[in-house]
């Protein structure tokens, strides 16, 4: 049924006019009615279905697409701009230095000095090189007060051959040094019991001088892959002017190998050594003194990391035989040492608690000290345990710092003592006093140590440190020649590109030492009395000057503040003492 717009419009009319006449007048009032509601909405939503209906396409809008051709007309159009040619900045390469080879030195001073020094450094080929060294220091003595020859020589010569290869590296070692000094320090009040004459023959009668002699031979070998990491030998021939032999050879081979995915080092240590001395102090044997021992030991370690905490854990054992009283003697120590960054490398803190079996020999004395009598008691020292803590890292890029505080316990160790003597010694050449012995004792020893390092430029570098102990000895009266205090510091600065200074200062605090004339009846019993040594300041310096590439000239100074100190007892150092020298650089 179809309705035209005319009956659409009157129906709405009426619809309009019924709806006015329903409408509430603003006067009336309907009053109020309660509703109820019995239940409350609930909607839902119906299903809903799509239309399938297909789209009617009008074919006038889907005309198929017509191909269009053109061409394109070019032709040539003339360009006057010329793009200009870029051009690289520059960087100024700083000139490197070239690195010489081999190396001679030469200076003299006064007190007669003279210094020596030549290296050579020759490559054979990519792998293979030889090298060698000659070293020379000497002095003609004239220390004021002393009375005995107090000139000194040491001389060593040393020719070395190795080659590095892709999967290991090696070197083949031969050496020989000589050394010549003289018990010059005879005690206080020598001889005052004499007349002139008397104590003047007596003197002169002193033949101070000794002389060591030291063959060497060794070698060593490193592994970039496999169970051998490395390997070092050595054999060491001591002798001295007096009929003293030492021998000493010892193989110390290195493993590395992995066990449930932890690397596991372990260092194996075969030591032997054998010597003997001519004569005792008091010159009463028949027989030469001979002393040896062989030690076998075996150290495995491993290297656990965790977080920012890195530890070590491993242990030592040793077997020592003394091969001239028949003892053996079995020692274990501990191998701990832990590390943790408290901030970065900023601060570290580290401890450990660590021991080892040190095996002392005739020559590893003479080292630290040559006035030694030929007469010394040769045995091993028993460090127990050194249980250490500490704080390293850095104030700032450039400052760096370390702090430490450890406890040591050391079963037998060696203390540096002088000899008792008597003016009718028969060994005329160092039983007057003027020699030193060995002593053996327990020790516990608390320090505290601390350095601070800086490079406040690449022209300018300091250092300080400085370190306190605290001995305790068993038997002994004291801790022999070791000072409680000990300090240093060092300044080293370029002035400009030829000139180069550095100042050096250490500080060694009071030692105890002791010597008693066996001539002299005491009231009060012999070595109840220490003497003390007293501390000192030593300011060395030294200047140079880079002429060129090649030579180069110095000047030092030693000892500036001129002070008769006593490093040994009654062994006074020399003055003030400057020394000129060149050094000059070259290659074959």
């Amino acid at each position: 049924m179809k309705f035209n717009f005319q009956n659409k419009s009157t129906v709405i009319l009426v619809l309009i006019a019924f709806q006015f006449s329903f409408a509430q007048k603003k006067e009336d009032n309907i009053g109020a009615e309660v509703v109820n509601v019995v239940k409350p909405y609930t909607p839902t939503l119906s299903d809903a279905f799509k239309v399938q209906e297909t789209a009617v396409l009008d074919d006038a809008g889907n005309a198929k697409k017509e191909n269009v051709k053109y061409s394109i007309f070019s032709f040539p159009v003339a360009s006057t701009f010329t793009p200009s040619k870029g051009k690289a900045e520059g960087v100024e390469k700083t000139k490197q230095e070239h690195l010489f080879n081999n190396y001679a030195t030469f200076g003299v001073g006064n007190y007669g000095k003279l210094i020596g020094e030549l290296y050579v450094h020759q490559p054979l080929d990519n792998n293979n090189y030889v090298g060698g060294m000659f070293r020379h220091l000497s002095s003609q003595g004239g220390i004021k007060g002393v009375e005995l020859d107090d000139q000194f020589y040491d001389s060593a010569i040393d020719v070395v051959y190795g080659a590095n290869q892709n999967n290991m590296s090696w070197k083949l070692d031969l050496g020989y040094h000589n050394e010549i000094y003289n018990w010059y320090g005879l005690p206080k009040g020598f001889g005052s019991g004499l007349s002139p004459a008397d104590r003047i023959s007596l003197v002169t009668g002193i033949e101070p001088m000794q002389s060591y002699n030291t063959i060497t031979a060794g070698g060593k070998i490193d592994f970039n892959e496999g169970l051998l990491d490395e390997a070092k030998i050595r054999f060491n021939r001591f002798t001295d002017g007096f009929g003293s032999a030492e021998n000493r050879f010892y193989a110390k081979p290195s493993l590395r190998f992995a066990v449930m995915d932890e690397s596991i080092t372990t260092n194996i240590t075969v030591d032997y050594l054998g010597g003997s001395f001519k004569n005792n102090y008091s010159n009463t044997n028949t027989q030469p003194l001979k002393y040896g021992f062989t030690n076998f030991g075996i150290s495995p370690s491993f290297v656990m990391l965790k977080d920012d905490w890195t530890l070590n854990i491993g242990a030592s054992v040793f077997y020592s035989l003394d091969t001239e009283n028949s003892k053996n003697s079995f020692f274990v120590y501990p191998n701990i040492s832990a590390s943790y960054k408290v901030v970065g490398d900023l601060m570290l803190f580290y401890a450990g608690a660590e021991g080892n079996l040190e095996q002392n020999t005739y020559m590893d004395f003479v080292a630290k000290n040559p006035y030694v009598s030929p007469t010394l008691n040769i045995a091993p020292t028993d460090k127990q345990f050194d249980i250490y803590a500490g704080l390293k890292g850095k104030l700032a890029s450039n400052v760096s710092y370390n702090l430490r505080a450890s406890y040591l316990n050391e079963r037998n160790k060696a203390l540096f003592l002088s000899n008792d003597y008597n003016e009718d010694s028969s060994n005329k050449d160092y039983g007057f006093g003027n020699s030193m012995r060995v002593a053996y004792d327990d020790v516990r020893t608390l320090g505290f140590s601390g350095e601070l390092k800086a490079d406040f430029s690449e022209n300018v570098s300091f250092g300080i440190g400085g370190s306190y102990n605290d001995y305790t000895s068993d038997m002994e009266l004291e801790a022999w020649n070791l000072p409680t205090i000990k300090l240093n510091s060092n300044i080293d600065f370029n002035i400009t590109k030829k000139w180069n200074a550095g100042v050096n200062v250490f500080y060694v605090g009071d030692r105890k030492d002791q010597k008693n004339n066996t001539d002299i009846v005491f009231i009060t019993a012999p070595g109840t009395n220490p003497t003390t040594l007293d501390s000192y300041f030593d300011v060395n310096a030294n200047i140079g000057f880079k002429y060129s590439e090649r030579l180069s000239g110095f000047l030092k100074a030693n000892n500036i503040l001129n002070n008769s100190y006593q490093k040994w007892m009654d062994y006074p150092v020399q003055g003030f003492q400057i020394a000129v020298g060149a050094n000059y650089k070259f290659d074959f």
